[in-house]
């Protein structure tokens, strides 16, 4: 108990206690967000994301699995009318599926074991264990937009299962992100293919990057995705992690 209120309150001072963070993130997102819009947040965690989008005027899908997460979400953002709490994991096919939990660090709680033994090896990862293991529902992309429209945004954050959730997308949407971590390079590209592909039919995606939660594009100017993966190869094998963003061509 006291361990998963360790991790817990760790995580609220990342994503919250963080001077400066909320800003910054309110611009980045701003390029992507407006009132009105829809926002899904895949692997929502604590709400970080949902305080600035909501700030933004979007209307948050927040889906998160992890039960302790789910309490805080609905203690910030359960009265919120312009949020969507959503109790589940997302991934290829709805079903069920298990969860490795981390209850010192829950912000790397994965469904990919192969993501885990990847990032073994990582010494920024050294003294995470995954102690617990819960059994989650999990639903799709296709089946979150039936339910809550087209989202103008959509961040996935899932430990390594990035490329599964994309797998049960079946359109392009306008905008999205999804997570990279060095030591776990080829999830990483495996996650970008299938964004490519998913772009193809309606013009293609650009893309950029953002280190860690930086919450600064790295680059000036809009990559293909070559370039892109040539900047990605370039960070490995001890670079830090970070998110992609994958907007439509305008």
């Amino acid at each position: 108990m006291l361990l998963r209120a360790y991790g817990i309150a760790r995580s609220l001072v990342m994503y919250y206690g963080v001077p400066g963070k909320h800003r910054r993130a309110r611009r980045l997102y701003g390029e992507f967000l407006g009132p009105g819009d829809v926002a899904f947040d895949i692997g929502a965690h604590v709400g970080g994301r949902v305080r600035v989008w909501r700030g933004l005027g979007a209307r948050v899908v927040a889906v998160e699995p992890q039960p302790d997460c789910l309490r805080v979400l609905r203690l910030l953002y359960g009265r919120d009318g312009g949020t969507a709490i959503v109790p589940e994991a997302v991934g290829a096919a709805p079903g069920h599926a298990r969860l490795a939990v981390s209850s010192a660090t829950p912000t790397v709680s994965s469904m990919s074991p192969g993501w885990i033994s990847s990032v073994a090896s990582d010494r920024s990862f050294a003294r995470v264990r995954w102690d617990e293991s819960v059994e989650v529902e999990v639903t799709t992309l296709d089946d979150l937009i039936a339910r809550h429209g087209v989202p103008a945004f959509c961040k996935i954050d899932v430990e390594g299962f990035e490329a599964d959730v994309l797998r049960g997308l079946t359109r392009p949407v306008p905008a999205l992100s999804f997570e990279y971590v060095p030591s776990a390079h080829d999830a990483g590209l495996e996650a970008l293919r299938i964004v490519e592909r998913l772009g193809a039919e309606a013009g293609g995606y650009v893309y950029n990057y953002s280190p860690v939660e930086t919450m600064r594009l790295a680059s000036e100017r809009w990559l293909d995705a070559a370039t892109l993966e040539r900047r990605l190869e370039g960070i490995r094998p001890r670079g830090r992690s970070g998110d992609v963003y994958a907007r439509l061509k305008r």
